[in-house]
């Protein structure tokens, strides 16, 4: 050997270890695919043949329930229980990990286990929670498959409800892990925790400029600052704050308070030590912790000198029971400004009977801190807020009952709908944010609903759009919209600009008298006639296909909906049909991406239906830009022959479109804006392009784009998983 070579490091940079520089290092203009690329197969351990719902049907309910419980009073040392219950912490665990859901995109939530992953096992507001997951973890090795970490960090904090005495309102499983952190969920364009939230606000005073997507007022946190707006105590300020984010989570005022109250009725929060002495995060401790963060070199074995908020001390007199002693004390007592033992802003009750005092979590024979902090005494200073803890305080069995529903519903937000509950302790009751959708007709004669599609006058472009209208609201984060329902036919969604509303009338004036001839849902018919348009224009184009439905779908009432949580499903633009409803910070060709990551698409998927639905003339309001063909209506090739053909050039002309011009004559042949264009500057994206420009894949595009558009079509029949 060389003696030059001793020294080399035997293994090549970056293969394994910190990426210096990737392409879009090199260029930042570059757009980024890897949101389409996120949860490929080659990361589920699991193998193609494993289905975890049908796993955790054969789950042991009754057992692994009584485990859990069971491992809520078995105290480790490694860990001390506070007064020997790990509840507490296990309720904060299933919180923190549903409560990172946020309504705008639907991201987040504890619906596939992210919270064991970056950033979030890592985030400032959830230190400590490595330990309860891995006071889990016999549950989990015990049941193996049959139990999701997804689904089992939500049942540990239900159970700890019922283990100290709430009834709560049921449980649902069903919610399969991902393998790898989801890198596509933008949490805020900070670069360092709890950086002041002026950097996601407008004006900080007017809690609703709140960047969108956003729900949490800082980087790291799930919900307000404890100790107030930017650290600084004001509860009217706070609950301004608490308002918008609990908004943005989907809950109303009176859920906000009674998950505040609920949260808070049991549990502690730990801040009763130096919390500058505490170890790095998970993802940023030594390997020989072994996936551990925030060591305590001063905790000695004992719950009482846990630091994780830094604010110290119980809620209530009886933490590991579920009572109103939450509400008792806070308007029971005057509430000063104090500082915790590690610093941080709380609040102390005045002239406090020592019978209200909790017994130390380690050392029963000692008292401990009442606490309450700013967001807590916003439940108080607030008229809106107060008011509910009133009717709460004078009905404790309807405060029960509010609480029980509203952490239902923030453990099971992003669950979807009810056919997708799995266990026998689901709710029977049908409620309105679950989306329901009455069963449709499966008996109807299909050929024949298809020949009378057919006669009805309608254009290609009609039908597909209006199909795609309908089903591509679905959203894979949170399994809302979809064609299932034909919710496009009521407020708000017929009445969306991205929807056309003159156009989408008239469409819908032919097809729902042929759904009522039939005994058809409008739901199934709106999506068979865009089969039928697919398959028009396919025959167009020289090729048979057939596209696959399956009947079943039903149609929503106005009664069943919740019009005003639809308003965040509203496409604000459209790449695949070629809209933008204005200029937004992002380019066109990004909000592609986001939407086609929504509805579950992959890079080649959106590549194909892009190119279809350009050649079937299915653009927003008829507009020519992309539509690279003469032959408007064929479900052609021609966009990617004409996008690579070389004849060509690309000119600006500007407000974001192009001319695409013959290089010889310098006549202009199409036009086109940044979404057409991508698929032929994206070296990705280009290469997909590539294949369907090909002499020999006319066929094989047909198939690709009907395959892609079923998908669509079909993503919210879990009827049909």
């Amino acid at each position: 050997m060389d003696g030059n070579d001793m020294g080399k490091c035997p293994v090549m940079h970056g293969a394994n270890t910190k990426v210096e520089t990737g392409v879009t290092d090199w260029w930042p203009s570059t757009l980024n695919l890897d949101i389409l690329h996120q949860h490929d197969s080659k990361t589920n351990p699991m193998g193609a043949d494993f289905n975890y719902r049908d796993a955790v049907k054969g789950l042991d309910f009754d057992a692994v329930k009584a485990d859990v419980k069971a491992l809520l009073h078995d105290s480790q040392d490694w860990w001390p229980a506070d007064w020997g219950h790990y509840g507490g912490l296990m309720i904060r665990l299933a919180w923190h990990s549903a409560g990172s859901y946020r309504l705008a995109d639907g991201r987040g939530g504890g619906g596939c286990g992210n919270i064991r992953f970056a950033p979030l096992n890592s985030w400032p507001d959830n230190g400590n929670l490595d330990k309860a997951r891995r006071l889990l973890w016999p549950v989990k090795k015990k049941y193996g498959n049959k139990i999701s970490w997804a689904d089992l960090i939500l049942l540990a904090g239900t159970m700890a409800y019922e283990d100290m005495g709430l009834k709560t309102f049921g449980f649902a499983y069903g919610r399969e892990d991902i393998w790898h952190p989801e890198k596509d969920v933008y949490w805020g364009a900070e670069k360092e925790w709890l950086a002041p939230s002026e950097n996601r606000y407008e004006n900080l005073d007017d809690p609703s400029t709140l960047e969108n997507p956003l729900a949490a007022v800082h980087m790291g946190l799930i919900y307000v600052n404890p100790e107030g707006v930017n650290g600084q105590p004001d509860p009217m300020k706070t609950a301004a704050q608490v308002r918008e984010t609990f908004a943005r989570m989907a809950m109303n005022d009176e859920e906000t308070a009674a998950l505040t109250v609920g949260g808070h009725t049991v549990g502690k929060a730990h801040g009763n030590g130096d919390a500058g002495a505490l170890g790095a995060e998970p993802e940023g401790a030594p390997i020989e912790n072994q996936g551990f963060g925030w060591i305590n070199p001063n905790m000695g074995g004992k719950a009482t000198n846990a630091v994780t908020s830094g604010v110290e001390g119980a809620w209530t007199t009886h933490p590991t029971k579920w009572d109103m002693g939450y509400l008792e004390l806070l308007f029971g007592y005057d509430w000063e400004l104090t500082k915790s033992p590690a610093g941080a802003n709380q609040w102390k009750p005045v002239n406090v009977k020592e019978e209200h005092l909790p017994a130390d979590p380690t050392d029963p024979s000692n008292k401990g801190i009442l606490v309450m902090t700013d967001a807590d005494m916003a439940m108080k200073v607030d008229p809106a807020y107060n008011a509910i803890c009133q009717k709460f305080m004078a009905d404790p069995a309807y405060f029960d009952d509010c609480f029980a529903r509203a952490w239902f519903k923030l453990t099971h937000r992003d669950l979807g709908p009810k056919t997708r509950y799995v266990g026998p302790d689901a709710p029977a009751e049908e409620l309105i944010w679950q989306d329901p959708v009455p069963a449709g007709n499966t008996g109807y004669d299909v050929d024949a609903v298809k020949a009378d599609i057919a006669a009805a006058g309608l254009s290609v472009a009609d039908m597909v759009a209006t199909a795609w209208d309908s089903a591509r609201t679905f959203r894979q984060s949170d399994y809302r919209g979809g064609a299932n329902g034909a919710r496009i036919r009521l407020a708000p969604q017929k009445d969306w600009e991205g929807n056309e509303p003159a156009r989408l009338a008239s469409v819908l004036a032919a097809l729902e008298p042929i759904a009522a001839k039939h005994g058809a849902s409008v739901a199934d018919v709106i999506v068979l006639a865009g089969n039928v348009g697919v398959e028009q224009a396919a025959k167009a184009a020289g090729v048979d296909v057939s596209v696959p439905f399956a009947p079943g779908r039903g149609d929503a009432t106005d009664e069943m909906t919740d019009a005003a949580s639809f308003d965040v499903l509203e496409p604000l633009a459209d790449g695949f049909r070629n809209w933008v409803k204005k200029d937004y910070a992002v380019t066109p060709e990004e909000l592609l991406l986001d939407r086609a990551q929504l509805m579950g698409l992959s890079a080649h998927e959106m590549t194909a239906l892009i190119g279809g639905m350009r050649v079937m003339g299915t653009n927003h309001g008829g507009s020519a830009h992309g539509v690279f063909t003469d032959t408007v209506g064929a479900l052609s090739t021609d966009f990617f022959v004409n996008l690579t053909d070389m004849g060509f050039k690309w000119v600006p002309s500007g407000n974001g479109t192009y001319e695409i011009q013959d290089r010889a004559s310098g006549d202009t042949k199409f036009t086109a804006t940044r979404v057409d264009l991508v698929f032929g500057s994206n070296s990705i994206l280009r290469a997909y392009a590539e294949v369907y420009a090909q002499d020999d894949n006319k066929e094989k595009f047909v198939n690709d784009f009907v395959a892609a558009w079923t998908k669509v079509m079909t993503a919210d029949r879990y009827d049909l998983a």
